[in-house]
């Protein structure tokens, strides 16, 4: 485990362009949700780059962004989709940096998130995407009526990803305070 133990599940989007607000929506939802203790929420909207900037803490180990995403399917539909760091097209090495476009502070989409995070010399142990296939992105107050229907999926589906990502990560740590201290009783025994 890299960072400080914790989960922050990002809700991201534009609440003037219809579905876009996906993210901002899910997220004001959740404000109501029971979650770990390890679990921090917040409405990043239009803000990826402040988001990147949050995550250089390294306080969190897992990231879940809800957005709207193009998955090709009808609108409404959920996926969840796990981030492969490692794949060259989520991140930029800080030396790749110079050779990418600037960042758009009031537009970022989840791969320019990860990218400037990387570029700036931080890092995630783990990212996830809940996702919603959009039905309408012209400037537009609220959502549409297939996407608006699955908010409330979408919410049972964050809320169990964060539950079993924040356990995950509690096990972690038990795991690591175990061997610090079977570590530190040798030591003492070995000296006494």
């Amino acid at each position: 485990m890299s960072g400080g133990g914790r989960v922050l599940v990002a809700g991201i989007g534009n609440i003037f362009l219809g579905d876009d607000a996906f993210g901002v929506e899910v997220v004001g939802r959740l404000r109501d949700a029971v979650l770990p203790a390890r679990v921090d929420v917040s409405d990043y909207g239009i803000r990826g780059m402040h988001l990147a900037y949050d995550l250089l803490d390294g306080r969190h180990d897992v990231l879940v962004l809800v957005d709207a995403l193009p998955l090709d399917e009808p609108p409404g539909t959920l996926a969840v989709l796990q981030v492969d760091l490692d794949d060259p097209g989520w991140t930029l090495r800080p030396s790749d940096v110079l050779e990418a476009p600037a960042a758009d502070g009031h537009g970022m989409d989840p791969e320019s998130v990860l990218r400037l995070l990387r570029s700036l010399g931080g890092s995630i142990g783990r990212v996830l995407v809940v996702g919603c296939q959009p039905a309408v992105l012209d400037e537009r107050m609220g959502l549409s009526a297939p996407v608006a229907g699955a908010v409330d999926e979408a919410v049972r589906t964050v809320v169990g990803i964060a539950q079993e990502q924040a356990a995950r990560l509690a096990e972690e740590t038990g795991q690591q305070e175990r061997s610090e201290q079977r570590a530190a009783e040798k030591g003492v025994t070995a000296d006494a």
